[in-house]
């Protein structure tokens, strides 16, 4: 393998990642100011609908009331007609369904036709330019580097945020998860903002260690599952607000929280985590068997209670423990909702605390 490195085309791609760091703060910006100003028109919308509702109901009662006390005999009846377990449910289920229409999004998760919302369209223009930006920067890094640009955090941190970007504007294509725009944007910004202070390293070869195949293959599967656990955690909080509104609502209290009237129900987020961690899980357990192949043509053992391998294998355990409890046991609701955030938080400790700090054969992070 070349030890050749272009110090100068590296120095290149580190402008185009603060460029990039920059454009994505746009995005974020861009993004609040939709969540803030889509919030409000949905709110002073529901107002209108309200008051119309109100009048139109005092109308009816001033037109009607004989009408309604001659029809006051018969509705006992057909109260006792339909006093049937079935019936409870699917008059509870029609009852939560209109006290929450308004509050929430529609779980179908499609683009409205009709809204317009020009600061979402920015964010998302802003962020395809952000997301090309940060390409050129990590391919030019790998070229300046002569190998693939996950060596050292600097390069785990840029092109773990790359992923996260790039995964988010594909589910965009198909999903409106405009809703999540604020907390992917921060993250991506903030991971690359920590890579830059924190993690500064210069172009140089790849350790004798990380001098495999397997190099391409462990890391890429991992940083792919990282990307969708990093997007199923963010939904996962989102169901926990989401879950409190609705409760406060169903109460007959203040819902709060405006802007959560733009994000679907907590059931359609927790559904739709929950097939995303399942596509993760399957990368993840991947990820575990690829680095058990490699440990064993680099240190002759598939397994030696190494740090990075234990929290590798505790990662793996806790969203095993997630998808067993929710298809078996019941587990739905907020309990599934922070068994994914425990799992994303264990990634989290993996990447920064285990990488940099634990003593290791897996102590190559470059700082």
């Amino acid at each position: 393998m070349s030890t050749e490195v272009n110090t100068a085309l590296g120095t290149w791609s580190e402008l185009f990642m603060l460029l990039a760091a920059l454009v994505y703060l746009c995005v974020f910006i861009c993004f609040a100011w939709d969540m803030a100003s889509h919030s409000k028109t949905l709110s002073e919308a529901e107002k209108r609908t309200a008051a119309r509702s109100s009048s139109r109901s005092r109308e009816l009662v001033g037109a009607g009331g004989g009408a309604t006390s001659a029809a006051g005999p018969e509705e006992p009846e057909r109260d006792e007609r339909n006093d049937s377990g079935a019936g409870n449910r699917a008059g509870s289920r029609r009852g939560v369904s209109e006290k929450l229409e308004g509050q929430v999004a529609d779980s179908r998760m499609g683009y409205g036709t009709s809204e317009r919302r020009p600061a979402a369209r920015a964010a998302i223009v802003l962020m395809v330019m952000a997301f090309a930006i940060h390409l050129v920067a990590v391919v030019s890094r790998a070229i300046a580097a002569q190998r693939v640009p996950w060596g050292n955090m600097y390069e785990f941190s840029t092109t773990s945020a790359l992923i996260i970007a790039g995964i988010y504007l594909i589910m965009l294509i198909r999903r409106d998860l405009r809703f999540v725009g604020v907390m992917i944007s921060g993250l991506v910004t903030l991971l690359l903002t920590m890579a830059t202070i924190a993690y500064p390293t210069p172009v140089s070869p790849l350790q004798p260690a990380l001098q495999s195949y397997w190099l391409i293959i462990h890391v890429s599967i991992a940083v792919a599952s990282s990307a969708i656990f990093a997007v199923t955690f963010t939904m996962s909080i989102l169901q926990l607000i989401q879950d409190r509104r609705e409760r406060r609502i169903l109460d007959g209290g203040e819902p709060g929280w405006a802007f959560m009237r733009s994000v679907p129900s907590a059931k359609t987020l927790e559904n739709f985590a929950y097939r995303l961690n399942s596509v993760g899980f399957v990368f993840w357990t991947f990820t575990l068997a690829a680095g058990a192949i490699w440990a064993r043509d680099a240190w002759g053992r598939y397994w030696g209670w190494d740090p990075k391998e234990v929290w590798t294998f505790v990662i793996w355990v806790v969203y095993a423990a997630y998808l067993h409890a929710r298809a078996t046991r019941g587990w739905t609701g907020t309990r599934s909702a922070w068994l994914s955030i425990a799992g994303f938080l264990c990634v989290l400790f993996n990447y920064f605390i285990v990488n940099t700090l634990f003593e290791g054969l897996h102590s190559y992070s470059g700082l």
